[in-house]
């Protein structure tokens, strides 16, 4: 079963994240579980959005507590609330323009981080970095495939469709260059 958290600052589209993502597994025929937790009832404050996929029915009704990855949209958010969740294993992509080793003091853990804000504004998106950050999640994940998300974001898009298409590609070739440099060094 694969778990994934998504955290935002509540009007930075990580809840519609976590559902696009949601809706782009249920559309490769995977089944598929997403719940949300919301901090305070007003724009800024932490949100997380945890969804489950499997191949099988998911029966279990707790909360993921080691997923296999976190979409973070904000680099200030990667505090001991968040990576309470992670393991050495564990993917933590997040929005950031810093490099990899900016993140060298957090400890062990797998960070990885893409420029969601200059992908989203290269393609007309402004600051809505939803469809970089869902690019770089898959590229990480090898799953869903382009084409499915592609479909997920023209269909559910509300508004600049082929700029959120472009954004998810544009976030999935970057986090692949990254995730090439890193095994190139190792």
């Amino acid at each position: 079963m694969l778990e994934i958290v998504v955290q935002g600052r509540g009007g930075q589209g990580a809840q519609t994240a976590g559902n696009l993502l949601a809706h782009a597994f249920f559309a490769e025929g995977r089944h598929v579980q997403t719940f949300a937790t919301y901090g305070g009832a007003r724009r800024g404050t932490p949100v997380f959005s945890f969804l489950r996929v499997d191949d099988a029915p998911i029966r279990l009704r707790c909360n993921i507590e080691r997923p296999q990855a976190i979409l973070c949209f904000d680099d200030s958010l990667l505090d001991a609330r968040l990576l309470a969740f992670a393991t050495p294993a564990t993917a933590l992509v997040v929005n950031s323009a810093q490099p990899t080793e900016a993140f060298a003091d957090l400890g062990d853990y797998r960070v990885l981080p893409v420029d969601g804000i200059d992908i989203a504004r290269r393609n007309g998106m402004g600051r809505i970095v939803n469809s970089a950050l869902l690019g770089a999640i898959a590229a990480v994940l090898d799953t869903p495939a382009p084409d499915t998300l592609d479909a997920v974001l023209r269909a559910q898009a509300p508004v600049k469709k082929e700029e959120n298409v472009r954004s998810c590609h544009e976030g999935r070739t970057a986090m692949r260059a990254l995730l090439n440099a890193k095994e190139n060094a190792a």
